[in-house]
């Protein structure tokens, strides 16, 4: 028996809720864990004391030893916080607000763990600008072991007032290059490259390090490692833990604002900085590949949304999906062309569900993803490009989604109506009261009482076949007995 008409808006406002609920709970609970983790930070700004349990605690997770611990006593506070993704708007919004605080309680020094293979240029920029500005010695640490500061972080090392590594690590290779990885063709790649090889050059005559070999990190894709930027002089230490940086740190004369610093940090009491829950998932939207998934989860939502109306579900989930995507949109370096190809297979694949071409606008809307997507970022870094394969694993998905789309809604224009009066036609029904020639009866029929006529007497309990409705009267014709 079908579920009564006054049931069917109940149903829908209980999908509604489902997946509000299921949208709106992630975000209050990282709501709450950012307010938890900032007051945690609140909690942990407080200076050490001698007797505070944990003031003394390695900050490399060694076994704690009063002898050989040079953080075991209470001292100036040096703040240290990583970064360890791509080089974009979120991690450069965060440096800023370390930086500050940084100032703000007057920290010795800022330290910054830096592992990345490149970003954007424009958040790169912001950065060495933010360590220039700042009233705090900045020293950026390229840890731990394995870790690199290649391209946008090979700027930001040589932006820091001491630049240091670990060994195992590596640095430079700072030439900018195309989406794909190749040289930027013309006049454009030779203006890109002679403007970032005269911002390495400025930095590295800002900081007293040799020019010419930050130059060649971006003119000939040099890469150096970490002892050899050293002895290069384009680093100033080689510290294996952050324990053994801050001993070597110690005593060290800083330049800041025309004045000079010595550094105190064999004493200091280690403070450090994360992102909140918030900015960590900001951070991640922000990268190319999930703000290309994002998008084309988005996609197929609302394509399944339009394919199947009163779905709700997926219109919903698609439309949160197609929202953080185009957040990640705007504070990426996006190309507007390529988003309007992204939007044409969009259309396409939806026209291809209302108006089948055998395929035809389907591949049409894969090829335009592709394109689209391979053209969607427009930095020159490599590590600011969604990644190939991922394009044409999604292009492939969603073209082959569209087409099973299609091939449905085929399928359903084929079927026979099953709703209104037309749905009516070939039912069988019950007789619950006999049925006489020019003297309608009454037949049980998907639950319903209906009035019906026959050509001919039909008796209680016959089976009847529906051949026509007349409004509110059925016309039916016997079948046989049950």
């Amino acid at each position: 028996m079908r579920a009564s008409p006054k049931l069917r808006p109940l149903g829908s406002l209980v999908r509604l809720a489902f997946a509000l609920a299921l949208v709106v709970a992630p975000l209050v609970l990282l709501a709450d864990a950012a307010q938890l983790e900032d007051s945690g930070d609140q909690d942990d700004s407080r200076t050490a004391e001698p007797g505070d349990a944990g003031a003394g605690e390695p900050v490399d997770g060694d076994p704690p030893s009063e002898a050989d611990d040079p953080i075991a006593e209470s001292g100036p506070e040096v703040i240290v916080t990583a970064v360890d993704s791509v080089i974009q708007v979120v991690v450069a919004e965060f440096i800023e607000e370390v930086t500050a605080e940084a100032d703000r309680v007057g920290a010795e020094a800022l330290i910054v763990e830096l592992s990345t293979p490149g970003g954007e240029m424009q958040a790169m920029r912001k950065i060495f600008t933010t360590f220039l500005e700042a009233r705090t010695p900045v020293v950026v640490y390229v840890s731990p072991s394995g870790s690199q500061a290649a391209s946008a972080g090979f700027f930001i090392l040589l932006g820091a007032d001491v630049a240091a590594m670990a060994p195992g690590t590596n640095t430079g290779a700072a030439h900018p290059v195309a989406g794909g990885g190749e040289d930027i063709p013309g006049a454009m790649g030779e203006k890109v490259t002679q403007d970032a090889a005269a911002t390495a050059r400025s930095l590295a005559a800002r900081r007293g390090r040799d020019e010419k070999l930050a130059e060649s990190a971006v003119l000939e894709s040099k890469s150096f490692t970490a002892q050899e930027a050293l002895d290069a002089g384009l680093v100033d230490l080689v510290a294996p833990s952050l324990q053994s940086l801050l001993v070597d740190l110690d005593g060290r004369a800083v330049e800041k604002g025309g004045q000079e610093f010595t550094l105190a940090t064999r004493a200091a009491t280690v403070r450090r900085m994360e992102m909140s829950a918030f900015q960590r998932v900001r951070s991640i939207i922000a990268h190319p590949n999930v703000a290309l998934l994002l998008m084309s989860l988005g996609s197929i939502g609302l394509i399944f949304e339009i394919t199947h109306p009163g779905a709700i579900f997926p219109g919903v989930v698609g439309a949160v999906c197609l929202i953080l995507g185009l957040w990640a949109m705007s504070v990426l370096p996006v190309n507007y062309a390529g988003l309007a190809l992204l939007f044409i297979a969009v259309l396409l694949w939806v026209l291809e569900v209302k108006v089948p071409s055998f395929g035809m606008l389907t591949l049409g809307g894969a090829v335009s993803f592709c394109l689209g997507a391979i053209m969607l970022f427009r930095d020159a870094d490599p590590a600011m490009q969604a990644s190939l394969n991922l394009i044409i694993a999604v292009g492939i998905t969603i073209g082959l989604l569209a087409l099973a789309l299609a091939r449905l809604a085929l399928k359903a224009r084929r079927n026979r109506v099953a709703t209104g009066s037309e749905g009516l036609l070939d039912e069988l029904g019950l007789v619950s009261a006999g049925i006489e020639i020019g003297a309608p009866g009454k037949v049980r029929l998907h639950g319903e009482i209906w009035n019906a006529e026959a050509d001919v007497p039909v008796e209680v309990g016959d089976r009847v076949r529906v051949v026509r409705v007349d409004g509110m009267t059925l016309r039916v014709e016997p079948v046989g007995e049950i």
